[in-house]
């Protein structure tokens, strides 16, 4: 019996999650890495006080790329492979 090309090519299993859904998934998870690399640096202690703890950057900037990666990650798991 002949093989049709949609078996052949996923070896006639149905899986949840296609290349596209893998690839978002890496996308949204490297912007979420992304915004916690922009939320580092430099601390303050009691010794010294660094008012850059407070930048733009650090405050609003980098929890906003978060957030962003974290949508795309939700939207990579609720979208549909189309088969």
């Amino acid at each position: 019996m002949p093989v049709s090309s949609k078996e052949h090519e996923g070896g006639g299993r149905n899986y949840a999650f296609d290349r596209t859904n893998f690839l978002l998934m890496a996308i949204g998870f490297a912007i979420v890495i992304i915004g916690f690399i922009l939320m580092s640096g430099a601390g303050s202690g009691e010794q010294a006080y660094d008012p850059d703890i407070f930048s733009m950057r650090r405050i609003k900037v980098a929890p906003v790329v978060c957030f962003i990666g974290f949508i795309s990650l939700i939207y990579a798991v609720i979208r549909k492979p189309k088969h």
